[in-house]
């Protein structure tokens, strides 16, 4: 292998690295795909011979993204894959996590052995490197949407991907019941060196955290639907917005679906209109009922049901708003990792000072309690 030199750069009363830009959400502006480019490539690829994997796909990527690291924002990959009946995927792991949505149909996802049956508008998700597969096991034409941090792993060199692996690998499984293992302890322990919370942890804990289990988990729409139609008894004077987290406990603090991103599904009454807002985390749009407009930087968007839209790219000051019929839309978005970061910078309201979510007081809605 050559020798690689690296580059020296005199950044000497320099003001940032790199340089600020006036506005970033300029650089990854909203875009729409709409229902009939969607429908017109699921057509396309339902009529495709079905490749050796079976996986019939097609990536929506931004044209802003770097091609070496493509993705829908800079940080997801959405993924649209179509199975006939019958059909299923060869198995497949990667170190990379996923959420999927099915938009139409119905089948069986079997992640580590265990089977997820879902249905149209149900979600669930794939902890990292547990083999999985798909099967359409209806007698009608299955469409999933994926969404995957990839593009980040991809960045950083490090995405890794096993096609047909053993189906049941057992890298990812705690035992809930077995006792701590002392073996290969430090004598010394992890221990305090000030009275403010710096420590020193050895080698032997550094390579040995505390696991927490990882399952594939799933929220059926029909159970969610059930819940969040509730939500509409918040008035129009309601100042929050009308969603479920599908929340993962493994992601803690972070609020995550996955340790990267959240998907949350939200109802919005007829004629609500959201107050403007803009957080550092950018969020991808899928509606998939209903029709309204989106206003970010200023710019109006039309969507209706079936429309895919980046909609809030990272910092971007931006509101919705439905028409005279209820929306029900999935979004997903990068907050969780940005709270692991501690760059999560969000402005609840555009009258008051920004917050970094996750290490200062947060905001609060207008939402009576109990």
């Amino acid at each position: 292998m050559a020798e690689t030199t690296a580059l020296v750069i005199d950044q000497s009363g320099s003001k940032s690295t790199p340089p600020e830009s006036t506005n970033p959400a300029l650089e990854w502006p909203p875009v729409l795909i709409t229902r009939e480019t969607i429908d017109g490539e699921i057509e396309r690829l339902a009529d495709l011979p079905r490749p050796d994997n079976g996986r019939r796909q097609v990536q929506f990527v931004h044209p802003s993204a770097n091609p070496q690291t493509p993705g829908l924002n800079p940080g997801v990959r959405l993924t649209m894959e179509v199975l006939l009946p019958g059909e299923e995927t060869a198995p497949v792991r990667h170190n990379s996590t996923q959420v999927n949505f099915c938009i139409r149909g119905q089948g069986m996802t079997i992640v580590e052995g265990k089977q997820i049956p879902f249905s149209q508008y149900d979600v669930w998700n794939h902890p990292s490197y547990l083999p999985y597969r798909h099967v359409n096991n209806s007698d009608k034409l299955h469409v999933r949407f994926t969404y995957s941090n990839a593009p980040l792993l991809e960045m950083l060199k490090v995405h890794l991907v096993e096609q047909n692996p053993p189906l049941s690998a057992n890298v990812n499984l705690v035992d809930s019941t077995a006792a701590p293992s002392n073996r290969g302890a430090s004598p010394y322990g992890t221990f305090p060196i000030d009275d403010e919370g710096a420590l020193l942890m050895p080698y032997e804990t550094l390579i040995s955290p505390p696991a927490v289990e990882s399952k594939a988990l799933h929220w059926p729409w029909e159970t969610v639907q059930e819940n969040l139609d509730k939500l509409t008894v918040l008035g129009k004077d309601y100042v929050g917005r009308r969603l479920y987290l599908m929340y993962n406990p493994m992601t803690g603090r972070s609020n995550g679906t996955t340790p990267s991103f959240f998907a949350t599904i939200t109802i919005r009454p007829p004629n609500i209109i959201d107050r403007p807002h803009r957080h550092v985390s950018a969020a991808i749009n899928y509606y998939f009922r209903g029709a309204g407009y989106s206003v970010v930087e200023g710019q109006r968007y039309e969507w209706r049901a079936g429309d895919l839209m980046v909609s809030a790219p990272g910092w971007a000051v931006h509101n919705h708003a439905s028409y005279d019929e209820p929306v029900y839309e999935l979004t997903v978005q990068d907050q969780p990792l940005h709270i692991m970061m501690e760059s999560l910078l969000w402005q609840e309201s555009m009258k008051k000072p920004a917050a970094i979510l996750g290490s200062s007081v947060g905001f609060a809605t207008n939402r009576e309690t109990g």
